[in-house]
């Protein structure tokens, strides 16, 4: 394993303390928290509303909350961009098909891997639900 002293990676602790400015600035200019589990849904709904914008209008959560795309929509392809670009620049960005963490714990097995994160993307979302996100 490489020694990370020697690695681009950012302090745990900066970067927490920069997502928390970036919230609490996020909360002073526009009066809304950042998140990401409701763009996804919106984009879903865009997606689909190309192919029929009748029957998007006709599901309940759309109802209340029109697909569009909006600051919090455009926050989630920052990070993407923002995030795909950091990786570039430091060096650290490697296209792979399993994450080493994950084949260091779950191996080659592709039911339980699928199983693993199965089971935390229901967790995930379930608490993004939750905290109405």
């Amino acid at each position: 394993m490489e020694d990370l002293r020697n690695q681009k990676y950012w302090s745990p602790y900066v970067a927490g303390a920069c997502a928390g400015l970036v919230l609490v600035f996020s909360v002073w200019i526009t009066g809304n928290y950042f998140g990401a589990s409701t763009s996804f849904v919106r984009s879903a709904g865009l997606i689909e509303k190309i192919f029929s914008a009748e029957r998007v209008s006709q599901i309940e959560y759309f109802t209340k909350t029109t697909p569009k795309i909006d600051w919090q929509w455009m926050f989630v392809i920052g990070v993407l961009f923002g995030s795909l670009i950091a990786a570039k620049m430091s060096g650290t960005f490697k296209a792979q098909a399993i994450p080493d963490m994950w084949q260091e714990k779950f191996g080659q097995n592709v039911i339980l891997r699928a199983i693993v994160a199965f089971i935390g993307g229901t967790v995930a979302m379930f608490g993004a639900r939750l905290a109405d996100g």
